[in-house]
């Protein structure tokens, strides 16, 4: 293994040393208006000015829109379907967390980052307006993930139930309401895909549908590999496949967070990889509450051409 992985590796060990209590739900901060937990608010000066590289990636979704199965994708495809070096380390050293900020000795995500090899696979969940300048000066290539907005509800109520690092999310009707107006880490959904749609043509941005990965999975694999500059034979394109398909991932280890110690994220609460499913959200949402969030919905989304799909 090369040196600079060993390096990263630390931030594991980091987190298996961490005595219990010390992470816990820390509380929001807004940063220009955008709810972020406290210890990312308090290291935001480093985060603004973080310098990327023109060779860096940008995985950039709204939380739980498919950021892991992108991220699990292109390291694949970066390592030309090459799957063993794909299982070389879990996905938070393989594709550091940009504005990740933890209590020490965890090393924050521009730690890893200032000591992972070119070209860098980088994650972000900051909507568009608070990304790194440096990103854009720099001519990034940047894959935007997104989620259809109910799947998305769901699937980030079951998160912050297991995740000790993100406020409670309360009863499920005490969640909803909080999600819609934007009261949750990293902000509004609608504010966060709008935005990023926004910028799509600004920049060098492909914008990538989640229900459109689980339509037709290799479709999206071969829109990804185009994107990247790659030319991989089909049979890579299978290998591709089914590393990356949730029941592989959700056995993986190196891509099911299992590594991550249960003072951080319980998985006996819920687990990391839940469903992997579209339209989950019927078994969640009753008919009122999806007639207010409808009704919110046109409002937010009037004038757009961004369009989802909560059914395939």
């Amino acid at each position: 293994m090369e040196k600079p992985d060993v390096d990263v590796l630390k931030y594991s060990e980091a987190l298996g040393e961490v005595p219990d209590g010390t992470f816990y739900r820390f509380p929001l901060v807004p940063v220009r208006g955008v709810p972020l937990m406290q210890p990312i608010a308090e290291y935001w000066d480093k985060i603004e000015t973080f310098q990327a590289r023109p060779d860096d990636l940008l995985i950039a979704t709204y939380p739980k829109a498919g950021t892991t199965w992108m991220q699990e994708i292109v390291d694949c495809i970066m390592n030309d379907g090459d799957v063993e070096r794909s299982r070389r380390a879990p996905t938070h050293v393989r594709s550091p967390f940009l504005e990740i900020a933890s209590p020490p000795p965890v090393p924050s995500g521009i730690d890893q980052l200032e000591v992972t090899p070119s070209p860098r696979l980088v994650k972000t969940h900051l909507p568009y307006e608070l990304v790194p300048n440096s990103f854009w000066q720099q001519k990034c290539k940047t894959i935007y993930v997104a989620r259809n907005a109910k799947d998305n509800a769901v699937s980030y109520y079951f998160f912050d139930l297991m995740n000790k690092t993100q406020p409670h999310p309360g009863t499920w009707e005490e969640y909803l309401p909080k999600y819609i107006r934007g009261d949750v880490p990293w902000g509004s959904w609608f504010d966060h895909v709008l935005g990023w749609w926004n910028a799509r043509e600004k920049h060098n941005i492909l914008y990538v549908f989640y229900e459109d990965m689980k339509e037709d999975p290799k479709r999206e694999i071969r829109k990804v590999m185009r994107f990247l500059g790659k030319a991989l034979p089909e049979d890579v394109v299978e290998k591709v496949y089914q590393h990356t398909s949730f029941n592989a991932m959700k056995e993986n280890p190196m891509a099911n967070y299992s590594s991550i110690p249960s003072n951080v994220i319980d998985q006996s609460v819920s687990p990391f990889m839940r469903k992997g499913e579209v339209s989950d959200w019927i078994n969640h949402f009753s008919e009122a509450q999806n007639k207010m969030f409808d009704a919110e919905y046109q409002k937010r989304m009037a004038g757009s051409t961004l369009k989802f799909r909560c059914k395939i």
